[in-house]
């Protein structure tokens, strides 16, 4: 096995936090899950980048303390993305100040996937994001693939900034929608300040698609228009539980780095992720 960052994994704690999108969730997902779950499920990386679980918001910046907590406990976290409210100038820099007394966390995320068409072009967001370059923190981007080209104008528009887009920007994995989701992600790798991890990618797939030879193309395409140091291997553990699991989708990425060099290769698994969170442990 090579040296592996996974450079997005969740773990939530429902007695400790209320996360509202687990309400309805029946287990497994709708669990608790801790560092001690980690091995029973296979899951096998050498360090972790904790993203929030999209607890309520008020309580983003407790999450990322807990985070802290379990890398302190023994947890393998090297680097934390929190929750930060980017939306709420009023609230924003006492978030910001918060996090910054933990050293950890070198990033933020607040999820894009169902607001509403325009947020992330709103003059309020992007002066949020845009604060971002002040602390050093990245953006993680988690949208649906319809919103790439709003959040590529959003990169545009903050070129100081460090961008994350998680799952390949949520393809709908069927082949007649190959070709328009292509496009936008070239467009949007035609911006160098961001970069793609490669996971969520069977979660957006039917059964008859998360085979390594379905996924290859997507996986690929993502190689090809932003280059392996530029892409990041990621699990979205536990979610990736639902279907599969970590050993086979390490072996759908390991397929589709199949013609990649070493050097190449090594920038998926661990580099892109190191260079992009500057993981500060």
């Amino acid at each position: 096995m090579p040296h592996i960052i996974d450079s997005h994994l969740h773990f939530w704690d429902r007695e400790r936090f209320r996360y509202p999108w687990l309400d309805d969730e029946p287990a497994p997902l709708g669990l608790s899950h801790v560092p001690s779950d980690l091995a029973a499920t296979g899951w096998a990386a050498d360090s972790i980048v904790a993203v929030q679980a999209d607890c309520l918001p008020q309580h983003g910046v407790a999450e990322a303390a807990w985070f802290s907590e379990l890398a302190a406990e023994g947890a393998p976290i090297e680097a934390i993305v929190a929750f930060a409210p980017l939306d709420v100038p009023a609230h924003l820099e006492t978030q910001l100040a918060a996090l910054a007394e933990l050293p950890l966390v070198v990033g933020v995320r607040r999820l894009l996937q169902d607001a509403n068409p325009g947020l992330a072009t709103s003059p309020e967001f992007v002066a949020g994001v845009r604060s971002l370059a002040d602390h050093d923190y990245a953006m993680d981007l988690c949208i649906r693939h319809f919103q790439l080209p709003e959040v590529t104008l959003l990169v545009e528009r903050c070129p100081e900034v460090r961008f994350v887009l998680d799952h390949l920007g949520k393809p709908s994995v069927q082949p007649g929608d190959f070709a328009a989701w292509a496009a936008d992600l070239a467009r949007l790798a035609a911006l160098p300040n961001v970069v793609v991890k490669l996971s969520g990618l069977s979660t957006e797939a039917g059964p008859d698609m998360r085979s390594p030879s379905a996924l290859a193309p997507w996986l690929r395409h993502a190689l090809e228009v932003f280059a392996p140091t530029r892409c990041m291997f990621g699990s979205d553990w536990p979610v990736l539980n639902t279907v599969g699991g970590f050993p086979q989708w390490v072996d759908v990425v390991a397929d589709a780095l199949g013609d990649l060099t070493a050097e190449e290769a090594t920038s998926v698994w661990s580099g892109t992720a190191a260079a992009t969170y500057r993981a500060r442990r």
